[in-house]
């Protein structure tokens, strides 16, 4: 190995200048307004159209309609690379599939040559740790930040003696892209059929097996629901009150007995992080044991990050509660069939349109208490719901653990590949 302006590289690999391998200098975009989207006209390409992952957003789609767009629309082979703003040095390699795009002004050309650099090969080093480190340096030469085409063109490249080289590192580097998009893919899958098992199993247009009857279905304030169905208002079946204030400026002593304290910033739908859990000292504050949440609890956000429902994890059983979240306390139905159907859309949807407007957005605990409850007539039928919902819940988390693996996976073996510490034969 040797040391290079990249890092350590081996002996046979060079640190090339980037506009040394390219077929012609870095172009700026065309400087031309969006129009609606037309099929008839050039896709328009902004950097808000690329992800952070340098993908194409269809979503965000629109077209460009100028005498000089034929001059912008991107080739084979070419990339893209922002040069100013928040986003500067974020990427893409077109892809043909994307259609006929023409890029804009704040995005610059760099077109490889084939014989010399893969293209593949320099969209991979565009996302990686030493490309990053190098635009932090060279962006911020004011207080906005910037990379120019002549300074892209400076960009050194760690390259493989050979092109085949270049294209064995790309293809396996695809190989891990293509193993995160199937997941990715699945994922979503996974997350639509819950949504949709979910809206059946909780207004009981689906019951699971054993506790399906005859009846029919009713009208009520939270939609149709089989007859043998209840509504209820939330203080109906639980006890809802808010959480307290505490000082947490106050310096913790050995003679006092730390207490955990849940803030809305460590609430996640459906649990708590204890990545960042504070205390507060409780033989100063006694009166905080009135205010204790415990694992048989729900809470419900209601200041900052409204709406964020879910319950405490064992090892904060008993912990205090901000005074921006509710309890609640006293449940009489399945917890686990509360929580899903506080999570669900339905009820969601109503937080959405209830918070009070102000400085900070708020949920009054009054509008808590009286959210309409679907409830089966029976705890059995209320526990398989839920049993139901969490079993594809464990699913899906098998399945984001699977794919943040492989991210990581594709990380290790750019930082492996695109270094030469790992060679491919």
């Amino acid at each position: 190995m040797k040391k290079t302006q990249v890092g350590l590289i081996p002996h046979d690999w060079e640190a090339v200048q980037l506009g040394k391998l390219l077929r012609r200098a870095p172009t700026y975009g065309i400087n031309a307004a969006a129009v609606s989207f037309d099929s008839r006209l050039p896709t328009y390409l902004r950097i808000t159209d690329i992800t952070e992952d340098g993908r194409f957003a269809e979503a965000t789609k629109a077209s460009v309609k100028h005498p000089d767009a034929p001059s912008y629309r991107l080739e084979l082979h070419d990339l893209v690379v922002a040069r100013t703003g928040a986003s500067v040095g974020k990427s893409y390699r077109y892809d043909p599939e994307d259609g006929d795009l023409v890029f804009a002004g704040f995005l610059i050309r760099l077109s490889p040559d084939p014989e010399r650099l893969e293209a593949r090969f320099l969209a991979y080093f565009l996302q990686s740790a030493p490309y990053w480190n190098w635009v932090r340096i060279n962006s911020m030469r004011s207080g906005q930040p910037g990379i120019n085409g002549r300074e892209y063109a400076t960009l050194p490249i760690p390259l493989p003696p050979t092109k085949a080289e270049q294209d064995a590192i790309a293809g396996a580097l695809s190989d891990a892209d293509a193993l995160i998009e199937s997941l990715e893919q699945l994922l979503v899958k996974k997350r639509r059929i819950k949504q949709g098992a979910m809206q059946e199993l909780l207004t009981g247009k689906k019951r699971v097996p054993g506790f399906a009857t005859k009846h029919g279905f009713k009208q009520t304030e939270a939609g149709s629901i089989p007859e043998d169905w209840l509504i209820k208002s939330l203080d109906e079946i639980a006890s809802v009150t808010s959480g307290k204030r505490l000082p947490l400026g106050h310096s913790l002593t050995e003679h006092e007995t730390p207490h955990p304290y849940i803030r809305v910033t460590d609430m996640r739908p459906g649990t708590v992080s204890l990545s960042d859990i504070k205390f507060v000292p409780v033989n100063v504050f006694p009166r905080i044991r009135r205010y204790r949440i415990f694992k048989e609890d729900l809470f419900i956000s209601v200041a900052g990050a409204l709406g964020i429902v879910g319950k405490i994890p064992p090892a904060l059983d008993g912990a205090n509660l901000t005074e921006n979240a509710d309890r609640i306390t006293n449940i009489t139905c399945s917890q686990e069939y509360l929580l899903h159907v506080m999570m669900a859309p339905p009820i969601q949807s109503t937080i959405e349109s209830l918070q009070t407007i102000g400085a900070q957005p708020k949920l009054a605990l009054m509008r808590i208490r009286k959210f309409s409850i679907p409830l089966p007539p029976s705890k059995a039928e209320q526990i398989a719901i839920a049993e139901t919902i969490s079993d594809m819940d464990a699913e899906i988390d098998v399945l984001e653990a699977k794919l943040s693996k492989a991210r990581d996976l594709k990380q290790g073996m750019m930082q492996e590949l695109l270094t030469g510490r790992i060679r491919l034969t």
